[in-house]
């Protein structure tokens, strides 16, 4: 299989997608949108990943690169491609899909029970999951449902944590997350982290060693169901 990822700052990369993307043998490409690489052109790739990032979708004045990027999300889409949104990549995902990005009641941050909803049996993407697992949230939006997508997961903080649409998937949530990745996310918006409901401390995060185990096990088996999606006919 052929993946390729758009990454939207220096700090939050694959993580733990690319070391079960080198176990599997796939191949792995990316685009550093941030830094001026250019996305035209490369449409050799069987599944996109759309990665996390501090920006709004809507800040196209801010991220003149953002017009690009969705053009070439909506341009894989419509060509059969996988699609795979995570945080930011799957509000991206939602609103060309008719979906509406918003501000979500609670900023949510750190480790939290996210719940599969009865629709979730259906799911190609969560096959295999358990009814509920910790997952690794840092977010202040939130998207709508596309029409025609049903909510699969959700907290007690953020309604809508994950929706699959045809061959599209969006993630509120991060599988991916490493201990280092955390670590970085900290280091860049560790003002983030104000005493809120829903913001844990630094040190509950990336002391949460079972957490991150049994969270990169889950990891593999929702992108082997992903691969399953991308081999489909």
């Amino acid at each position: 299989m052929r993946l390729h990822y758009i990454q939207h700052n220096p700090f939050e990369d694959l993580a733990n997608i690319a070391l079960w993307a080198e176990d599997s043998g796939h191949h792995v490409s990316g685009t550093k949108i941030y830094a001026g690489e250019m996305l035209s052109g490369k449409a050799d790739f069987d599944l996109l990943v759309v990665l996390g990032g501090e920006m709004n979708i809507y800040q196209e004045d801010r991220y003149p690169w953002l017009a690009e990027e969705k053009r070439f999300i909506r341009g894989a889409m419509d060509g059969g491609k996988t699609v795979l949104g995570i945080c930011l990549g799957a509000q991206l995902v939602s609103d060309l899909l008719g979906g509406r990005v918003h501000k979500n009641r609670y900023r949510e941050i750190g480790w939290h029970k996210t719940r599969l909803t009865s629709a979730a049996s259906y799911s190609k993407a969560f096959r295999g999951f358990p009814d509920s697992f910790m997952a690794f949230q840092w977010h202040e939006d939130t998207f709508d449902l596309p029409a025609g997508a049903k909510g699969l997961a959700s907290t007690a903080a953020c309604a809508n944590q994950a929706f699959e649409l045809g061959r599209n998937v969006g993630l509120q949530f991060h599988l991916e997350v490493s201990r280092q990745s955390i670590s970085r996310l900290i280091e860049n918006f560790g003002d983030e982290l104000p005493p809120e409901r829903f913001v844990q401390e630094r040190e509950e995060m990336l002391s949460a060693e079972d957490h991150l185990k049994e969270l990169y096990r889950h990891l593999k088996i929702f992108m082997k169901n992903i691969e399953l999606m991308v081999d489909q006919d």
